[in-house]
């Protein structure tokens, strides 16, 4: 057979297959737009992103040369994948501010407040300061202040204060949570703490009347809710109602987390879809109660404006987070089909929603919120579009204990993919996850849907007239109820389910196989199992490195049976628990401990063994200077040193020297000794504006033989061929202490 004839019959073939699924391909609109966004994020440099662009020019112009749904389907995919790239880069052009690049230890300044962040629970308040003096004009920086804003500092507000700032920071492990990107799409260029109290120096002046009621409306009823009800419930409460998160202690958010209710946190479908109902329902009740209203008027359609202003209301109150944002828009969408007559529930307001968060925010995309929020959508959508779905549905006309039955069996079945659905999703950014989702949910969300968020709006709408104590009571033991079961739950033997860091392609083949299976209708959906058994293969199959740096070299970590040995004993919990996290482990200890290490206050050498072969680390750990007599041959019996201070050119490792010059070109740094693999946040932030680090690729390493002498490890870079030149000669080591120091 000819090639023409060959991609005659495969234009054929492809012309049968859209056919029969033309009513989903729309649905595929998100998904094009969301593969340029990530190809933006994940490419590092702006030649790649052109490159991309072309990519998606080049499918639609061959879309061009096929007929029919290949060719609309072909052109549509290449447009959107290119302007996902486009939006993404602009989205992060247009966000640009100035980004401090250095810290500064004591800085007195004046600020304008631009918005207060509350966070009882931690015993602390954030504010959003700009227009500081003596700093670059355009420049928001986030300080947090010890307890409660003092009175007068509020939006607008004129302040003073002595501060401590410094460029927001990367994650402390490639792949971690990346604050400076989301302080980037924030407009935040720097972070800090007062070191004094904020006094005002000019009130804010008077805003419009609209903005400034809602926000004192917001802001009291966030107060009276955490104060009327109480404790880490009120907190709860709270959260429910307007989205701060600020009264819900650490603990109370680790066990929803671990026993699968955080979603309950977090408001989406589940809490408009309570409010808009409610209203819906309470609003056609009251109407038919007057005989003329229902004869003469249009009840269905005066219900349905009533439910979408208490829905677009709950929204804004709430703060209007991506999952509120999404649930609204799919909620508006279902009122006008409810108006209209028609069914409205589908993939078609899903993938609606989605289309438009990620053109308007395309940074959302990367987000563990609109991720976890859209699979749990989708899936469930889904599973009620197909046969299974059909048959619940079709069990409604059937007698009281078969709808009850029915009802049970939809339920689990709900809860089931669901849980499916965001079992990945929660793997990959938190690398734990709660296994007894299913059955905490069952009990959960109806007490949520049915007790607590009708007492909420009860509760509101009584604290107008200061009526609400009775109702706060009884609220406060409904949330008391719904935290018990969460932290039961989450206490149970083998309750939370631990992996080290997923490869991104794993996470990305999986997310992929999901949605195809979710969107198709044929038997061809079933071409899913390849990709989520391959993704589930490499998430499952994930190893931890044998080696963790910071950015700066100041803390060091060691993985070595299911424990994180860190270099300073002093190190924060907040860098203990990130690190056992990324690297699966559910325990922290120090490198002291480990029998094949030896320490003093100043350095630490460690014998590792991996990848067949024993390596010898070196690490600095204190700002003495030690002895050259003592510390040049440590350094050349060394396979591997870290320091957090700029080590001399007569340091020379066999393989591998991280000290402060390299460091700042690569970031944080994570080593894989088995097969020699180094990946550092320089290579993972490429080009992109919110990187602090020079473009730095990650490297593949040849270890040295056992014999070689010592010498200045090199990188070898993938497809160079050759070794990098040795590195210029440095200044001569400074002397930061009084005394020299031995090393073990």
């Amino acid at each position: 057979m000819s090639p023409r004839a060959r991609l005659s019959r495969l234009h054929e073939a492809a012309e049968i297959w859209l056919a029969e699924e033309r009513h989903q391909l729309v649905l595929f609109a998100p998904v094009a737009l969301g593969l340029g966004i990530a190809a933006w994020f994940v490419l590092p440099t702006p030649r790649d992103w052109i490159a991309a662009m072309l990519l998606g020019g080049a499918l639609a112009a061959a879309g061009v040369l096929a007929s029919g749904l290949p060719r609309i389907a072909l052109a549509a995919f290449g447009l959107l994948f290119a302007l996902g790239v486009g939006a993404a880069w602009l989205r992060a052009e247009a966000v640009r501010a100035p980004v401090v690049e250095r810290a500064w230890r004591v800085l007195t300044l004046e600020a304008t407040v631009d918005a207060v962040e509350a966070r009882p629970a931690e015993g602390r308040t954030r504010l959003r300061l700009t227009e500081m003096s003596g700093l670059p004009p355009g420049l928001a920086a986030r300080v947090g202040i010890r307890g409660v804003a003092p009175e007068g500092v509020v939006p607008g507000a004129r302040v003073a204060l002595r501060a401590s700032l410094s460029p927001p920071p990367g994650p402390n492990i490639p792949g971690g949570y990346h604050f400076a990107r989301r302080a980037w799409f924030d407009g935040i260029g720097a972070v800090g703490y007062a070191l004094s109290d904020v006094t005002v120096v000019a009130p804010a002046p008077e805003r419009p009347g609209l903005v400034r009621r809602f926000e004192a409306f917001r802001s009291a009823l966030t107060k009276r809710l955490q104060d009327g009800v109480g404790g880490r419930e009120g907190g709860l409460a709270a959260a429910l109602v307007t989205g701060d998160r600020g009264g819900i202690p650490n603990d109370v958010t680790e066990a929803m987390r671990d026993s699968g209710l955080a979603h309950l946190i977090s408001i989406s479908g589940l809490h408009i879809a309570v409010v808009v109902g409610g209203v819906l329902w309470g609003t056609r009740r009251l109407l038919a109660l007057s005989e003329r209203l229902a004869l003469d008027a249009d009840i269905k359609l005066i219900a349905a404006l009533a439910a979408a202003a208490a829905g677009i209301g709950y929204t804004l109150v709430a703060g209007a987070e991506v999952p509120t944002v999404r649930s609204c828009i799919a909620v508006l969408i279902v009122l006008v089909g409810l108006a209209l007559g028609r069914e409205a529930i589908s993939l078609r307001l899903v993938a609606a929603g989605a289309f438009f968060i990620l053109v308007v925010r395309p940074e959302y995309l990367l987000g563990p919120s609109f991720q976890l929020s859209f699979a749990a959508v989708a899936a469930i959508v889904a599973l009620y579009e197909s046969p299974l779905g059909r048959r619940f549905s079709a069990g409604k006309e059937a007698g009281r204990a078969t709808r009850l039955w029915y009802g049970v069996l939809a339920l689990l079945a709900t809860g089931i993919a669901a849980e499916l659905a965001l079992a990945p999703i929660a793997f990959f950014h938190f690398n734990r996850m709660g296994l007894y989702g299913v059955a905490a949910n069952l009990v959960a969300i109806p007490l949520t849907s049915f007790v607590i968020l009708p007492l909420l709006g009860l509760s509101v709408l009584l604290g107008a007239f200061g009526l609400a104590a009775p109702v706060d009571w009884l609220l406060g033991h409904a949330l008391h109820l719904l935290i018990r079961i969460a932290e039961v739950t989450a206490a149970m033997p083998g309750a939370v389910s631990r992996l080290p860091a997923a490869p991104d392609w794993a996470f990305a083949v999986l997310m992929l196989g999901g949605v195809w299976f979710c969107l198709w209708q044929t038997r061809r959906r079933w071409l899913a199992l390849v990709p989520l058994v391959i993704g589930a293969a490499g998430m499952i199959a994930a190893r931890p490195p044998d080696l963790i740096v910071d950015g700066a070299g100041k803390h060091l970590a060691v993985v070595r049976n299911g424990t994180v040995a860190l270099l300073r004993p002093r190190a924060g919990d907040y860098v203990r628990s990130m690190w056992a996290v990324a690297a699966g482990e559910a325990a922290s200890g120090d490198l002291d401990a480990l029998p094949e290490a030896r320490c003093t206050p100043d350095a630490c050498t460690a014998r590792i063994v991996a990848g067949g072969r024993a390596w010898t680390l070196l690490a600095t750990r204190s700002g003495l200077l030690i002895d050259r007599a003592a510390f040049e041959p440590a350094c050349a019996a060394a396979d591997i040193i870290v320091s957090d201070r700029r080590l001399p050119y007569w340091c020379a490792p066999r393989w591998l020297k991280l000290d402060r010059r390299r460091l700042a070109e690569t970031g944080a740094v994570s080593i894989r000794l088995d097969r020699p693999r180094i990946r550092t946040m320089a290579g993972q932030d490429g080009a992109h504006p919110w990187a602090r680090h020079q473009v730095f690729r990650d490297a593949h390493f040849s270890p040295p033989s056992s014999g070689e002498g010592p010498g200045v490890g090199h990188i070898h870079k993938p497809g160079a061929g050759q070794t990098a030149p040795p590195h210029p000669k440095p200044p001569p080591l400074k002397r930061e202490g009084l005394y020299r120091r031995r090393i073990a």
